[in-house]
């Protein structure tokens, strides 16, 4: 059975903007799944109609095979939701906002109780169960809204961009949450704009771009449709000009910052080993650009090249 099944879905505002034009995903149950795509490519509107916050224009949406429209409250007792805004009440405690939660779908205040021990513990923060949730921490906030997402503990788990914001420890000690609870059955969808977080966590992918899904596969078939990546190297000693180095593009941003491009089989080996013979010592590198961006672009310019014709 699917975790969730889109048929040619759609959503056209009053104002006559498309947000979604017909689009059609399948999420196979226990998958971790990534929702990736520019600001305004329809994300969050899908994701608002799945969990009954947005009304579609037309086009089906089933939950481990409940229909949206005639089983909703089947339908949204398998999802629990991370928005990407706070959306609690900071004025009341860690431990009441997600044991309340519990009260919506009908759980007993003692089983809420013990769930509510169980995720705050495993997310690090029942030690905090009795302060307000506005005296905690942005990283604290989302993981509070993960574990009052989680206190029904549904089948489906939608995390709308929940590390925007959060520092790379407590991202990654995220990450490890999720992986953990998507290994004991909990099929997870996330959006995010970070793809190393998507490469990391996901196997499947759709892509969506102005309301149309332009791919819907594997994660490693899409990223082996990044070919190029730039690097920048902070250089340990300056330099007067970009040096030759042999099977790479070089350019001297700065005395101390040089642009490396490196194609999908080139090894961060062989540069450095390239440097070296240059007597060139690299202090630090990261991307240049946003890879999610660069793919973005790429699979977009892809759909618009025109059509060559073979002859007449």
């Amino acid at each position: 059975m699917y975790a969730l099944t889109i048929n040619n879905l759609k959503k056209v505002y009053p104002n006559g903007v498309e947000a979604l034009k017909g689009i059609n995903i399948d999420v196979e149950s226990g998958d971790f799944y990534a929702l990736l795509g520019p600001n305004g490519a329809g994300k969050t509107t899908a994701i608002g109609i799945i969990t009954s916050l947005v009304n579609k224009t037309s086009g089906t949406t089933e939950v481990f095979g409940h229909n949206i429209d005639s089983e909703p409250e089947a339908a949204k007792a398998c999802i629990g939701v991370v928005p990407q805004e706070l959306n609690m009440n900071l004025f009341d405690t860690v431990l009441n906002i997600v044991v309340n939660q519990a009260g919506y779908y009908g759980i007993d205040r003692g089983t809420a109780l013990k769930r509510a021990q169980k995720y705050l513990t495993e997310l690090r923060l029942w030690d905090r169960r009795m302060d307000a949730a506005r005296a905690l921490s942005g990283g604290m906030k989302r993981r509070l809204m993960i574990a009052r997402a989680l206190v029904h503990e549904p089948n489906l788990l939608i995390l709308d961009e929940p590390t925007a914001g959060v520092d790379i420890e407590i991202r990654r000690s995220m990450w490890e949450f999720l992986r953990r609870i998507n290994e004991a059955g909990t099929t997870i969808i996330l959006t995010t704009h970070y793809l190393e977080e998507a490469e990391n966590l996901c196997r499947h992918v759709a892509i969506i771009d102005e309301g149309k899904i332009i791919e819907n596969t594997r994660m490693s078939e899409i990223l082996r449709k990044l070919q190029r990546e730039v690097f920048v190297l902070n250089l340990e000693s300056p330099l007067e000009k970009a040096p030759h180095l042999s099977g790479f593009d070089a350019i001297l941003v700065e005395e101390r910052e040089l642009e490396v491009a490196l194609d999908k089989n080139d090894s961060l080996n062989t540069l450095f080993n390239v440097l070296d013979h240059h007597g060139i010592t690299v202090t630090s590198l990261r991307n240049k650009a946003n890879r999610l961006e660069e793919l973005f672009i790429r699979l977009v310019e892809s759909r618009q090249q025109p059509l060559v014709s073979s002859g007449d």
